[in-house]
């Protein structure tokens, strides 16, 4: 019988999902599933929601529930990760702080500014919990859910040696959008897909054999598909392959759709979620904290079919032999051979009794190895920022991040960055009583005529007959 354990299992959206889906799997019946949060009202009512689950539909299961997630890793089979660290307050700032400087994000919590310090908060904790992990359950297989997924799988490869694999939903959402396009059953669509998270690329598209992207690229040309997906269809019209996220949240990890207000007009016709007003979004942030039920569906209690979400399929591989191949974010040990292997890429991965098995790749379309490069130097950074808490590293992550960099002089980056690192407080311990400096552009030396530097006649000759005859 297997342990499963649900850290972060506050998260009504994700809580729901994976009960749902593990109660739903045979192979799981009798298992023992602790739910682990730190707030004890929302910990409650989850737990109840389970206790329902169970008792109306008669599964095989036991149900516990605490705060301490060390008391629910012994014995523990899979831990599930799925916390998110900082109040309303803080994640309101990654949106509005940048927002203010002219940086529009569509949801920050990935990349961006808004991710960038997202991991700030939750990396020193997920590596806190992997120690554990690692004392009390070393075998235990760890999905990971946390975003932002890069940088958090990048800290945890370099800073562990847990059995781990990063999850994320892009590649089964964006194959039903493909399906409803090419008017071919998602379940015969033969596909390859592999990049980064959230800007992973569909290489290949076949049914029987039939490369499917002619059909696809056709489609995307009339308005009534175009205009669903624009993003993603102009950065298809234009690279060439079709990518594993939303227009919305792709659109803040490019540098050509979110810096202008006539390119949001034209490509994002809805509001981002920066711009929504904060009285709102902060409104439904409290009314969903305080009743996590209305996202549960306490009402109901009937069994969901089964998700296509990967976390039941590979436990269910793991515990009963089989193999099972999924889409995963791992440490990148030559699968992807023109990205740098200090990188989180997301490839195919097979799950089984022995653990996660990523396969190669080769190289990407070089166009498209470039655009992913754009945002590996950001998740590196992050992550280096996270563990070792150096301001500057913090300001460079954010400095490269591609839609910064297109709004941004690096002036106002460093303001930026000064500014949300002060918001940061207790979430962000390892900057304490740190501070990143500022460079004001008043600084900067101005003059009409430089300083004459000395040049060596004969390597100057040199050079010229070097242009000239190479």
């Amino acid at each position: 019988m297997a342990k499963i354990v649900i850290i972060g299992a506050g998260s009504a959206v994700f809580a729901r999902t994976f009960l749902h889906d593990l109660f739903g799997t045979p192979a799981l019946s009798g298992s023992h599933y602790v739910l682990v949060a730190r707030t004890e009202n929302r910990l409650l009512k989850v737990l109840a929601y389970a206790q329902k689950l169970v008792k109306k539909n008669n599964i095989d299961a036991r149900i516990s529930a605490t705060t301490d997630h060390r008391d629910a890793l012994k014995g523990a089979d899979f831990v599930i990760l799925t916390l998110n660290v900082g109040d309303a307050a803080v994640r309101k700032a990654d949106k509005e702080i940048p927002l203010k400087y002219g940086v529009d994000q569509a949801v920050g919590d990935s990349i961006g500014p808004g991710g960038v310090f997202r991991a700030q908060r939750v990396i020193p904790v997920l590596l806190d919990i992997a120690e554990d992990i690692k004392r009390i359950c070393p075998d235990a297989m760890v999905l990971n859910y946390v975003n932002p997924m890069a940088a958090v799988c990048l800290a945890l490869a370099r800073e562990t040696d847990l059995r781990f694999v990063g999850l994320c939903h892009g590649v089964q959402v964006t194959l039903d959008l493909i399906s409803r396009y090419t008017d071919v059953p998602k379940n015969k669509i033969d596909f390859l897909s592999a990049g980064i998270n959230h800007m992973a690329w569909f290489l290949r598209l076949e049914e029987e054999g039939r490369d499917l992207y002619p059909l696809f690229r056709e489609r995307i040309e009339k308005a009534e598909y175009y205009v669903s997906d624009k993003v993603r269809c102009e950065v298809m019209r234009h690279f060439g392959y079709f990518m594993t996220e939303s227009s919305e949240h792709l659109s803040e990890y490019l540098p050509w759709f979110r810096k202008r207000q006539d390119l949001l007009d034209t490509f994002l016709a809805k509001p981002s979620f920066g711009r929504m007003a904060p009285e709102l979004t902060s409104r439904e942030a409290k009314r969903l904290a305080a009743h996590p039920e209305d996202l549960l569906g306490l009402e109901n209690g009937e069994l969901d079919p089964r998700s296509a979400d990967y976390c039941s399929w590979i436990i269910e591989a793991a515990v009963t032999g089989t193999s099972f191949e999924f889409q995963g974010n791992v440490l990148n040990c030559g699968f992807i051979g023109n990205l740098p292997r200090d990188a989180c890429v997301e490839v195919p991965v097979v799950a089984d009794a022995d653990g996660f098995k990523p396969r190669p790749i080769g190289n990407l379309p070089a166009p498209l190895a470039a655009l992913n490069a754009t945002n590996v130097i950001v998740h590196q950074l992050a992550a280096e920022a996270a563990v070792t808490g150096d301001p500057e590293t913090l300001f460079s992550a954010v400095a490269l991040d591609p839609l910064t960099a297109a709004v941004l002089s690096l002036e106002e980056t460093r303001k930026m960055t000064a500014e949300m690192l002060k918001m940061q407080g207790e979430y962000a311990p390892q900057y304490e009583g740190k501070q990143l400096k500022i460079i004001d552009a008043v600084n900067i030396p101005n003059g009409t005529v430089g300083v004459e530097t000395p040049i060596d006649p004969a390597l100057a000759t040199a050079h010229r007959l070097k242009n000239l005859f190479g």
